[in-house]
């Protein structure tokens, strides 16, 4: 027996291939959205693939026809993207929304936007609620933008029932900005060396796309307007990840521990080297939804690992992950730099 329609968009991203096959798997009628209209090699015939352009006026609309019982939006930003959603109020019967982490603030107003700044990053509770302030909404950054969503959709209230999700940092295959690429990659090229700042502590909690995916199925079969985190079991030290990626390779890593920040340029510093850990509480999800964790990260690890060096095979990093250069730069893997400043440190010790 149907669940009813479910319509998918953003369905071909990292998190849209595992939440369409959830759905499928769970009895839903999915219609699967994308630029490309592609599929995934894990769905089944039902899902039925389509092509669309949300920002082309109408087209989101037409593809809707007469309606869904489901909505599910993983690309959605800013006022823009809630009024077009909210627009769909009587032709949805419910949505879940993908927001993320990035809208918190902490107690002395500082977030991932001011984490550039002296003193910057943000000091938040461990682990965080979703009762956490969140910054002011606004078109500047994509924190404002996603809490500009929120902000907006919530207040639909019973006319277009959201679940809005806060992801963590997204890990697993198809990932565009994978972190698991800075200790891969260097395992790959030989590397018997890592420096690690703030001693290896930093804690940037992780979800894997499997895990959003189920609070995306919990959700669909408890529609209400809410916010909920999305976040892994466990929340790793930035050491455990390079030692589990190590463990997955098959190497080992020497590892050198700097206390406080990168000592030197990008040297020491990583995607999830962070001044304070960033831990989220998912107690909520586990109240509301009955969630209970699919994977756990070092579980899912090999997996991503695996789909990582394939996407490297024969390929420049910059080449396979454009938009990993755009976020973190070339000091990624600035073996140069590297290797000067542990000469330096090996001549001091």
């Amino acid at each position: 027996m149907s669940r009813g329609r479910a319509f998918v968009l953003g369905a071909t991203g990292q998190i849209g291939r595992p939440a369409v096959r959830a759905l499928a798997e769970d009895g839903w009628e999915v219609t699967a959205a994308s630029r490309g209209g592609g599929r995934d090699d894990g769905w089944d015939d039902t899902v039925r693939a389509v092509a669309l352009d949300r920002e082309e006026e109408g087209a989101l609309e037409a593809a809707l026809g007469d309606g869904c019982d489901l909505l599910v939006d993983m690309v959605a930003f800013g006022q823009g993207h809630a009024a077009q959603l909210a627009g769909l109020a009587g032709r949805a019967g419910s949505a879940v929304v993908l927001s993320s982490g990035a809208v918190y603030e902490d107690d002395k107003g500082r977030s991932f936007d001011t984490q550039e700044e002296p003193d910057g990053f943000p000091e938040y509770p461990v682990p965080v609620r979703e009762s956490q302030p969140t910054v002011a909404p606004g078109d500047a950054t994509y924190g404002t933008r996603k809490a500009a969503l929120e902000q907006e959709l919530l207040a639909l209230g019973d006319a277009l029932p959201v679940t809005l999700l806060r992801a963590s940092a997204v890990h697993g295959p198809h990932c565009r900005t994978p972190r698991e690429l800075y200790f891969v990659k260097r395992l790959l090229d030989g590397r018997e060396r890592r420096v690690l700042a703030y001693g290896g502590e930093s804690r940037f909690h992780p979800v894997h796309v499997s895990n959003i995916a189920e609070l995306i199925r919990l959700a669909a079969l408890r529609p209400a307007s809410r916010v909920l985190n999305a976040a892994d079991p466990q929340a790793p030290t930035v050491a455990e990840i390079g030692a589990a990626v190590d463990g997955v390779l098959g190497r080992e890593t020497e590892t050198v521990l700097v206390a406080g920040a990168p000592p030197e340029g990008d040297v020491g510093g990583t995607p999830w080297s962070v001044a304070h850990p960033v831990v989220h509480d998912m107690s909520a999800a586990a109240r509301e939804l009955g969630y209970r964790p699919v994977t756990g990260y070092v579980e899912s690890l090999p997996r991503t690992v695996e789909w990582l060096v394939a996407q490297l095979e024969g390929r420049d990093w910059r080449q396979a992950f454009p938009k990993m250069l755009s976020s973190y730069g070339e000091g990624l893997f600035d073996y140069a730099a590297e290797d000067a400043w542990l000469e330096r440190y090996d001549r001091r010790a």
